[in-house]
């Protein structure tokens, strides 16, 4: 057995605690250890084994297997069930060679057997063994836990400048659109009209990114907690709508919806809104001008399907691969040269999964794209539904 971990050891940073009732043997395993430049402590017995172990914390144990009061499998057995010391681990020291003997010795904790009488040389690698894996252990450790660090940092830098930046941005999206609102091509002009709807258009985007940045992070740090309540998201579908009409309006773009006027779903409004506006902001982005995009919701079994209809770009089968893949998530410039982020639709497959549903697409390169997601539908017309089905009548023929 041999560690595939490259990993160079200073010995004497390393602490082996030998416990053997035989004087001599202590002896000979100190200064075979001691020549390796590792540090050692010595136990004539379990008891002082389990003391010295506690006390001070040794990298590794060599323990005789045959002592007598108690002996080595029992002290291997206390020292797993505590905690301080639980961790250490052990080599038997044993001239018991059946099978059985290193079956039981294993299941009581042993990483390791040596046979009495021991060659030198195989001490000394078997020892240098386990001590390069519990170095190796403390490097994945401590690695571990400046990865840990760096990921908090990032996150919490992430979700200060979102937090921070979204305030101001939000009072200049709405400044701007209320410019747009009130001062037509007209009275300003068509050149600064396009400059103020370019604007308009770079500020909204803005927002929508700091937006999707503030929420990716505090739902990628647990934050971000599922509020279910019962509600109609034929209205949340209908309130975004309004919001963007006038977004699709810079690009003379028509938004129309078709389904039924009530669904009740159980689910997240914010997040709802959160996925219909992204989408949303998609299907403009990579609409062409004078089109139209359709909204539509519809009952699919135990949930409510809504879709959000382009006649724009699509997507080559190549691109299709790598969409909604964390590995592999691009984005993509929009038929008015607009950027995109990408991490809107992550967002949104990670909000529709954490209300129970799911979110899909289907497109054609040059023809348009249709995406997809699902949220279960309120308790009560579910059961209604299946009451139903139950008591429809039958009729014979």
């Amino acid at each position: 057995m041999t560690a595939d971990v490259n990993v160079v050891i200073d010995h004497s940073e390393y602490t082996i605690l030998v416990v053997d009732d035989v004087v001599s043997n202590v002896l000979l395993l100190k200064v075979l250890l001691t020549n390796e430049k590792f540090k050692v402590v010595t136990a004539n017995n379990g008891k002082d084994a389990l003391v010295q172990a506690a006390e001070k914390q040794p990298d590794l144990i060599l323990l005789d297997v045959m002592m007598p009061e108690m002996n080595g499998f029992e002290v291997s057995e206390k020292l797993k069930a505590n905690p301080v010391t639980q961790n250490i681990p052990i080599i038997f020291l044993t001239a018991l060679n059946t099978t059985s003997d290193i079956v039981k010795g294993f299941k009581v904790g042993a990483n390791d057997f040596i046979s009495k009488p021991f060659n030198k040389e195989e001490l000394v690698i078997r020892v240098t063994h386990q001590i390069s894996l519990v170095a190796a252990k403390r490097i994945i450790l401590r690695q571990t836990e400046e990865l840990r660090k760096t990921i908090m940092g990032r996150d919490k830098l992430y979700s200060v400048i979102a937090h921070d930046l979204r305030s101001p941005m939000g009072s200049i999206k709405m400044v701007l659109n209320m410019l747009i609102l009130s001062l037509p091509p007209s009275q300003i002009g068509e050149e600064m009209y396009q400059m103020l709807s370019m604007a308009n258009q770079s500020t909204e985007d803005v927002f929508a990114l700091l937006d999707n940045l503030l929420k990716w992070t505090k739902s990628q740090i647990g934050k971000l907690n599922v509020v279910y309540q019962d509600f109609n998201i034929v209205e949340n579908i209908a309130s975004v709508i309004e919001i963007f009409n006038l977004v699709a309006g810079i690009k003379n773009i028509k938004l129309r919806y078709l389904g039924d006027d009530k669904i009740e779903v159980h689910a997240d409004i914010d997040m709802m809104k959160t996925i219909m506006r992204n989408l949303l902001s998609n299907a403009i982005k990579f609409s062409y001008n004078d089109s139209e995009i359709v909204v539509g919701a519809r009952i699919v079994d135990d949930s409510v399907v809504v879709s959000v209809r382009d006649s724009g770009k699509g997507m080559s089968e190549e691109d299709q691969r790598k969409l909604l893949n964390t590995e592999t998530h691009f984005s993509k410039y929009g038929t008015n040269n607009e950027e995109g982020s990408g991490l809107g639709l992550l967002l949104c497959l990670d909000f529709a999964v954490k209300n129970g549903g799911r979110l899909w697409f289907e497109s054609e390169e040059g023809k348009g794209s249709t995406f997809y997601f699902s949220v279960p539908l309120k308790v009560s017309i579910l059961f209604s539904a299946l009451t139903h089905i139950i008591h429809k009548p039958t009729f014979a023929p």
